[in-house]
């Protein structure tokens, strides 16, 4: 599938962000809503010079949750973007490099750090290993959920961690060389990207089949 993907829509070069702490402000934004309303509040942040640990640590909470209101949930989501600077400053001396230095040496254990904020699922954890800290992290998202179900590679019900598994394992089984810890976050990156691609373009509430690169999957299933 992602071989696939990469020849019908070409490298994504996501996560759309100047900086890693840009990411994570994203990450945190882009919860229960558009990623139109993320890049306006994205906007008012920087003009308030709010897209840095230090910038965001001095912007007042109740100024925060006006800044980032096109995001919606304004009140919880200003109070989880202050836990992480409160987090980045009380463990790793408020540098983004530390943080990353350290999930390089430890995935795991880092987050399971980032799961413990207030805000952070599975899933804002993962993004922001991924694209902030450039760590290999599997993104499971509602696009991969409905492309497994409906390939019938996982079941309806399927949890965050099952997904995870599969999609971890079919790279680990078709990528043949030793890859590196960068490589490998590079092509999870890619991965997460098509997918939400091609979950935009046929693969949302409603499937709509026609024309999808994956369709050739379907028919062998259905053969």
């Amino acid at each position: 599938m992602y071989e696939e993907l990469i020849r019908r829509f070409g490298p994504q070069q996501w996560w759309p962000a100047q900086s890693a702490f840009e990411v994570v402000a994203g990450a945190y934004l882009t919860q229960n809503t558009s990623w139109k309303s993320v890049e306006r509040s994205i906007a008012n942040l920087e003009a308030r010079g709010g897209l840095t640990a230090a910038g965001l640590r001095a912007i007042p909470e109740e100024q925060l949750r006006l800044l980032i209101r096109p995001s919606g949930f304004m009140i919880r989501k200003a109070a989880a973007l202050k836990a992480f600077v409160t987090f980045l400053d009380g463990r790793y001396g408020g540098k983004m490099e530390t943080l990353r230095e350290a999930a390089m040496r430890n995935r795991d254990g880092v987050r399971e750090e980032l799961l413990a904020l207030p805000g952070v699922g599975p899933e804002t954890a993962d993004a922001i290993l991924l694209y902030a800290l450039g760590v290999p992290a599997m993104v499971v998202d509602e696009y991969l959920r409905r492309i497994t179900a409906r390939h019938g590679l996982a079941g309806e019900k399927a949890r965050y961690a099952e997904i995870q598994r599969l999609a971890e394992q079919a790279f680990a089984t078709q990528r043949e060389e030793k890859e590196s810890p960068e490589e490998l976050a590079r092509h999870y990156n890619e991965f997460h990207a098509l997918m939400v691609q091609v979950g935009k373009m046929h693969c949302g509430r409603v499937a709509r089949c026609e024309g999808c690169p994956l369709a050739w999957d379907l028919r062998r299933r259905d053969a």
